[in-house]
């Protein structure tokens, strides 16, 4: 049997929230509980244009591309000897089916505390052969709810302790509500205890996730766990959602994925990428070659670079630099767009936020620059995981990030009434980098608007551990692409 070998741990996938009776029957009637799941549908632009693209599904391309085998064998599952290289669908439903079940919906204590006893089984029915346990570790890969399950288990003292959490290398969360559920701008009620809604709400949520009493968000692991370890794969596409006829998708909003809003999709400090696409269905985070290209970088990867924009120069049009000297009051926002891609994905973006799909990053002047002496909120732009095993010739990664920046409109305060002027792009380049792995860390050059060129490009410049990209335009804009990168430990 092969040998249990860093990365290429088990892969636990826990299913996201089933609500009604008849979806969890359906649920538990699925081997797989949607992992299988594919597309043949890609979503390309905002408008609704929709290009062919065949994606086999999560559990096939992990087949096909890493040699991992499920553990089904004649109408059962294995419950003896398995290889390290395998898929477990933790099947925590099954005992809400009244037929295979009692019928009782579990709650998210008992499905993590559930978790824990899959994973040490796991554990020994891989080390049966490896034999030795102390290298044994799994991936959790998890949809929607699951992705609270995962956490439950992770940061709660009363299900887990270190040793147990120490059992999980990694965890990957497609469209967790990792900060709740809300709906027309308001929280699931905690009494909303229909078909177990209120787990989504946070009051209940710092309960089950050992959080203190009285936070206002829900996103903290409250340091049970390393958000480096977390990966946060965010839907951007809430028009694609039809569940409910819509209702959902209307009452969550655009800066969503039709049920769970963009802010509320990831951890405190752990890494995430963005993509055009709906909480479930065809369009859906889980059965999507994006998501599937973030999964299989963040488990298997062993190269990172997390990009963060910091402004020096937002220019002001004339008229509204001259209403500023005058003394009058100017406010200004602005939107961060961001694209990146990978040579050899064939226009497969790993992260994605515009502002035509509702996604694009914003900040207020005074979030950038708070005048007061404290540091502004530069906006963190990606955080990509790559694979140097991809690399076909030499030693070179080689990717593009998009960056834009643009004024969503100035107000310049008057005596009777505000005057609006629209806003433009201050902003809007590609750049090619490339990164090349040497004998005492990584080189780093990148070259501006190129289409994958062979040229060599301009060394970036290095000040304590970040490299620094210039951006300016002629329009005055000055700022930097910092970017941080390092071999996944």
């Amino acid at each position: 049997m092969e040998k249990l070998t860093s990365p290429f741990y088990p892969i636990i996938y826990v299913r996201g929230y089933a609500m009604t009776q008849s979806e969890i029957n359906e649920t538990v009637s699925k081997p797989y509980m949607g992992f299988n799941l594919g597309s043949t549908k890609l979503r390309k632009k905002w408008d609704g244009e929709v290009y062919r693209h065949i994606f086999e599904s999560p559990l096939l391309r992990l087949i096909k591309d890493y040699q991992y085998q499920d553990i089904y064998s004649e109408g059962a599952e294995i419950t003896t000897a398995i290889p390290p290289r395998s898929v477990i669908i933790y099947r925590y439903y099954e005992i809400a089916d009244k037929d295979l079940g009692n019928g009782k919906v579990q709650s998210i204590i008992e499905a993590a505390r559930g978790l824990k006893k899959l994973i040490h089984d796991v554990k020994n029915q891989v080390c049966i052969e490896h034999g030795n346990h102390d290298d044994f570790k799994v991936h959790l890969v998890a949809h929607s709810m699951g992705g609270l399950v995962c956490r439950a288990f992770l940061q709660n003292d009363d299900i887990s302790d270190e040793s147990d959490r120490a059992l999980v290398d990694k965890l990957f969360t497609y469209a967790t509500p990792h900060n709740g559920i809300e709906m027309a701008g308001f929280n699931v009620p905690g009494f909303l205890g229909l078909w177990d809604l209120n787990n989504f709400n946070r009051d209940k949520m710092i309960k089950y996730l050992d959080l203190p009493e009285g936070v206002k968000r829900v996103d903290s692991l409250n340091g049970k766990f390393d958000p480096e370890k977390v990966f946060c794969f965010v839907g951007t596409n809430s028009k694609d959602y039809d569940v409910a006829s819509g209702i959902s998708s209307k009452l969550a909003g655009e800066m969503s994925d039709g049920l769970v809003r963009i802010e509320n999709a990831t951890v405190q400090g752990a890494p995430r990428a963005f993509a055009y696409r709906s909480h479930s269905g065809h369009y859906g985070v889980v059965n999507s070659e994006e998501g599937y290209q973030n999964l299989v970088r963040f488990l298997f990867g062993d190269f990172y670079v997390h990009g963060v924009i910091e402004s020096e120069n937002l220019p002001l049009p004339p008229s509204v630099q001259k209403a500023k000297d005058n003394g009058k009051e100017v406010r200004a926002s602005y939107y961060f767009e961001t694209t990146v891609v990978t040579r050899g994905l064939r226009g497969v973006a790993l992260t994605e936020r515009r502002k035509d799909t509702f996604s694009a990053i914003f900040r207020k002047y005074e979030q950038l620059f708070p005048g007061d002496g404290s540091a502004g909120r530069s906006p963190v732009l990606f955080s990509t995981f790559l694979d140097t095993r991809k690399i076909e010739h030499g030693r070179t990664i080689v990717f593009k990030v998009s960056v834009a920046v643009s004024s969503t409109g100035y107000s310049i305060a008057g005596k009777f009434w505000n005057q609006n002027i629209d806003g433009d792009y201050l902003y809007d380049r590609k750049i090619t980098i490339k990164a090349t792995k040497t004998s005492d860390g990584w080189n780093l050059r990148y070259l501006e608007d190129d289409r994958w060129s062979d040229a060599l490009g301009t060394l970036i410049e290095q000040i304590n551990g970040v490299y620094r990209i210039p951006l300016s335009s002629r329009k005055g804009y000055r700022g930097f692409l910092n970017l941080k990168v390092g071999n996944v430990e």
